[in-house]
């Protein structure tokens, strides 16, 4: 019975791994929104039922028991599937146009529109000369 008993502790000890604090639970499913689907693509590990997402949720898990950081975690992610799998991709040489294209179609949107409001001030002086007045009469006569 005692070699029952002990066969039976030693085959919960790895669940006893998994076993996440609440603190941890929050962490992973923190985590599980910041990572993309590698099947998936457009969808977090959290709203993914693809089996690599389930992996990855274990992965990360067992990362949080290990006790890495979460900056610890992203970086093996990204080192194990490159920067598409952050929704947050890090700042790098290599994706440094993409980061810095959205501001700039920004502030040159900002700036063509005040260039163009600038050119676009028109005169308020409406005021016809005599000569003016007669030809738009005769213009009106000859349209009736």
């Amino acid at each position: 019975m005692k070699r029952i008993y002990r066969l039976f502790l030693l085959l919960l000890l790895p669940l006893h791994a998994f076993a996440a604090t609440p603190q941890e639970d929050a962490r992973a499913r923190q985590l599980f929104t910041e990572v993309r689907c590698v099947q998936c693509q457009s969808e977090s590990i959290a709203d993914s039922d693809a089996q690599i997402a389930g992996d990855m949720r274990r992965e990360i898990r067992a990362d949080i028991a290990a006790g890495k950081t979460d900056a610890q975690i992203r970086q093996e992610l990204f080192a194990h599937y490159g920067d598409y799998v952050l929704f947050r991709p890090r700042f790098s040489s290599s994706n440094l146009l993409l980061w810095l294209i959205p501001p700039l179609i920004a502030i040159l949107g900002a700036a063509g529109l005040w260039f163009s409001r600038q050119k676009s001030v028109e005169s308020s002086d409406y005021i016809l000369t005599d000569t003016e007045a007669e030809k738009l009469r005769d213009i009106m006569k000859k349209r009736d």
